[in-house]
């Protein structure tokens, strides 16, 4: 698969935040996307997932704009915000129940990714009860109940010890490994080293970084 994000715009108000952003990305490569805060990162991963829409572009896979396939965007792309899109009243297996049938959700559990992650530990658990950590993995195993090929991460190691960091790390280059294309948000080290090529938002524009990972890190924090 390929992935094209082409000309993405976005103004809020009189501030322009995203001033064409284009990015790419093939089977098998996570993308990092870096900038200062305000730049445009979070927003741009927010009209991918369809949460806002852009003013101007397109987001092409395989030369197909999801921006005018609704429904396919769903099915094709998983997302984890900041944030943590899980009702908190509730276990984490029945916010697993909301996204999985009941047989799927027996197998991931059993083999698949939600065992992967480590989920399977914590089933009987209300949400508001779990660390920030397995808040984190219990999201990602929601997203990924469609084993979508197109994953849009948002600083998804953020405030999380190693452990958990390790844990997240190793299910996402498995993903990788599988085909599945990853877009990450962020300023992690860790983070950085899954990413394959990175890019630095500016000015509202998406530019490819060429060099050290150290480097860049540098330059935006």
């Amino acid at each position: 698969m390929l992935v094209e994000i082409k000309n993405i715009k976005k103004k809020y108000g009189k501030k322009q935040v995203l001033a064409g952003a284009f990015l790419e990305a093939n089977s098998g490569e996570c993308i990092g996307v870096l900038g200062l805060n305000g730049s445009g990162k979070t927003t741009l991963l927010s009209i991918l997932a369809g949460v806002q829409t852009a003013d101007e572009g397109e987001f092409l896979c395989d030369g197909k704009d999801l921006f005018k396939m609704p429904q396919a965007r769903s099915r094709a792309v998983g997302y984890v915000p900041q944030g943590t899109p899980l009702i908190e009243e509730l276990t984490a297996y029945d916010n697993l129940f909301l996204w999985y049938d009941k047989n799927k959700l027996k197998e991931e559990l059993k083999s698949g990714v939600l065992k992967m992650l480590g989920i399977d530990e914590f089933l009987k658990v209300r949400v508001s009860k779990l660390s920030g950590g397995m808040k984190k993995r219990l999201s990602i195993g929601c997203a990924m109940a469609n084993h979508p090929p197109v994953f849009l991460l948002d600083e998804p190691m953020s405030a999380l010890d190693i452990a958990c960091k390790q844990n997240i790390k190793e299910y996402l280059n498995s993903y990788k490994k599988a085909g599945g294309i990853i877009i990450l948000v962020t300023h992690d080290i860790m983070e950085l080293e899954l990413c394959d090529r990175c890019y630095i938002i500016k000015n509202g524009i998406a530019e490819e970084f060429q060099g050290d990972k150290g480097e860049l890190l540098r330059r935006i924090v």
